[in-house]
């Protein structure tokens, strides 16, 4: 069933591939479940690329947080580079959006709230995604969450010109600055990409159509030529707008931008919050693709010379021997502590209460 190992993980199945290479579903020595990506050899042949890699995933064991699949590991000097992640059930938004069609106006909004929020944490862990899109973005057993935070530094505007298949969907949810070739980029690429993510899911279309990647990218670098909005509706459209400003410093930030959403998925709704997350769930989340650790792998593996966990197995504990007749033995009198209790007492009585 398996088909081979990586970084001590064993892959089971391929779960996709993309411009910076193919993820497995992979199981650990412990039956964790991880998403395990293979960079591209091309990616890091350069040493300089490769540091500024591994760099960046220093910055990911930083980031946290119940809306970003969670860091597990890496080896970016390895001969593939590897990173695993979290194993995230689901399917993603653009395979959601595909089969079942737009979102109604209050799920939309408050799971743009929830990735506001997990954006904002892979902000604060000084990482921008810089790819964000609805093929990042998983509808989990939790609520929608982020995916390859991080692993767009290894692309440039070049590579989504050149690699196979890495034109799909992914040009189209770029902000002008990384299509004009910008640098120095800010938290608005982020903010810019979950309001074209938003678009897609409320109205189920991209900003820009375009069947040249050339002139879709001349379209989207031109300020005169704003973004398709049609199918979205009003009570979004402004906030949407402005999260798509051509200037990314006239874009609001992700703390407005989750106030907002929150504002308007609860007027909407007339629900809660608690209860608005609840519905994005059950609504998005289908559990019939969950792909679960083969029963070969179910248990941790075992060490040859030992138990489970690599260390000789302690001899069995006997058995408690019993006196055919007569009362047990007395235990042995311990130390009297009477006065320990008593000072510890008398001290959270002095304690000032909560």
């Amino acid at each position: 069933m398996t088909l081979d190992q990586i970084g001590g993980y064993q892959i089971v199945k391929p779960l996709g591939s993309g411009g910076m290479g193919d993820v497995y579903f992979a199981v650990s020595p412990t039956a964790d479940r991880v998403a395990l990506k293979v960079i591209k050899r091309h990616l890091v042949e350069a040493d300089s690329i490769r540091k500024r890699f591994a760099a960046e995933v220093e910055s990911l064991k930083l980031v946290y947080g119940s809306r970003v699949a969670r860091f597990e590991d890496a080896d970016i000097y390895a001969d593939p580079a590897w990173l695993a992640v979290e194993y995230v059930p689901g399917a993603t938004l653009r395979q959601y959006v595909d089969a079942r069609g737009a979102l109604p106006l209050a799920l939309v909004a408050m799971a743009g709230a929830m990735l506001a929020d997990g954006l904002a944490k892979v902000h604060q862990a000084g990482l921008l995604h810089r790819d964000l899109k609805p093929q990042n973005i998983i509808l989990g057993p939790d609520g929608p969450k982020v995916i390859d935070f991080g692993l767009a530094v290894l692309l440039d505007r070049r590579q989504y010109l050149t690699e196979p298949g890495a034109l799909v969907g992914t040009p189209a949810y770029m902000s002008p600055e990384q299509v004009k070739g910008e640098r120095v980029l800010t938290p608005a690429v982020d903010v810019y990409g979950l309001a074209a993510t938003l678009v897609f899911a409320l109205a189920g279309h991209s900003l820009y159509t375009s069947s040249n990647p050339w002139n879709l990218l001349l379209r989207i670098s031109e300020p005169s030529d704003l973004p398709d909005l049609s199918g979205v509706p009003v009570e979004l459209a402004p906030l949407i707008g402005a999260m798509l400003a051509f200037d990314p410093t006239a874009r609001p930030g992700l703390d407005a931008v989750q106030s907002r959403l929150l504002a308007v998925a609860v007027s909407v709704s007339g629900a809660s919050a608690a209860d608005l997350r609840r519905q994005v769930i059950e609504s998005t989340y289908a559990s019939d693709n969950e792909l679960l650790v083969p029963p070969d792998l179910a248990d941790p593996q075992q060490d040859p010379e030992g138990g489970a966990s690599g260390y000789p197995e302690d001899p069995p504990i006997p058995e408690p021997t019993t006196t055919p007749t007569g009362p047990a033995p007395m235990a042995k009198p311990g130390a009297d502590v009477t006065w320990l209790v008593n000072k510890v007492r008398r001290q959270y009585a002095r304690r000032s209460k909560l």
